[in-house]
């Protein structure tokens, strides 16, 4: 079925992975493993610290708590594939399996575009509108806005899903890629996806443009706010809160820009690998690290932890 262009249907992709690199198997295979392992580890270390530490209960950790779970469903639904498909000799999935793969990773990758976008209005509140910022973010909006994240995020990808079972595979059937992607599944359709990639068109605008729109609106509010304030200490202290935040907005949105908005010709396949490699493996293992490394209230939430345990001891 690896031949061709034919009138059987395709019950099976190949997944050719990172074959390119044969003699880099057994490194790859140990890099992609820790990276996994560490992406795990990191963000249910987080989710649980922000569980157990009472001072960490405020709406910001809530959203981080929830954008750390995000990104352990993200990230497991390629990286486990991925690895098992190193050492296979055919590194095959089925239309269900790729389909379904896709269906998931896009509806989460969705998602974070919204959950970002409601971290940013959270830190708008917070800055702009300090004593009224329990009251705006109360427990019943932030729980709607991550509800509404998910719903909106699995709607849309579902959207995307109807459509993508619409069209006709009949060969060839390999995927130069690590996992099933909508530009890589589109290149191997039969049919015309006009209309599907009008139908992307929408969804990128809806999605990416409009997360993207308010996420720049609440930080102009931020900044104008931020420069109305006397002090260098303030000032500081309110640029910090949103320095992690607009560094995963930059690095999540970038690498998805470059891989989605450029055409995929052969001498690109390769760059676009590398870049999905940082949105789909790397960033979800960075993301605790960029919230983590220079947050105050995180690190006195872990010295409190382990004064707890070494109490017990």
């Amino acid at each position: 079925m690896a031949g061709g262009r034919n009138s059987t249907a395709v019950m099976k992709f190949i997944l050719l992975g990172f074959s390119e690199f044969p003699k880099l198997t057994i490194v790859l295979f140990t890099i992609f493993l820790g990276i996994y392992l560490m992406t795990v580890s990191w963000n249910l270390g987080l989710i649980t610290l922000i569980r157990v530490d009472s001072h960490l209960h405020i709406p910001m950790y809530f959203f981080l708590s929830n954008l750390s779970f995000l990104d352990i469903c993200y990230v497991s639904t390629i990286a486990p594939k991925m690895l098992s498909d190193f050492f296979k000799k055919e590194k095959s999935i089925s239309f269900l399996g790729c389909t379904t793969q896709y269906f998931f990773f896009s509806s989460l990758g969705l998602t974070e575009c919204c959950l970002l976008a409601a971290m940013g209005y959270d830190r708008y509140a917070a800055i702009c509108n300090p004593l009224l910022y329990t009251a705006i973010m109360s427990p019943t909006l932030c729980v709607q806005m991550v509800a509404g994240s998910c719903i909106t995020g699995f709607l849309g990808s579902f959207i995307q899903l109807c459509a993508l079972l619409q069209l006709h595979f009949c060969g060839p059937n390999v995927i130069n890629h690590f996992f099933c992607d909508l530009p890589q599944l589109l290149i191997l359709s039969c049919s015309d996806t006009f209309f599907f990639q009008i139908m992307t068109s929408v969804l990128t605008v809806i999605f990416g443009l409009t997360s993207v729109l308010v996420i720049m609106i609440s930080y102009g509010y931020i900044v104008a706010t931020i420069l109305k304030i006397t002090s260098a200490e303030g000032r500081s202290k309110a640029f910090n809160t949103c320095a992690s935040h607009l560094t995963a907005v930059t690095l999540f949105f970038g690498s998805g820009i470059f891989v989605y908005m450029y055409p995929n010709s052969d001498d690109s396949l390769s760059q676009n690998k590398l870049a999905s490699v940082l949105y789909t493996i790397i960033i979800p293992m960075l993301n605790p690290l960029i919230y983590s490394l220079r947050n105050k209230e995180i690190k006195d939430a872990l010295n409190r932890w382990k004064k707890r345990i070494f109490c017990c001891y």
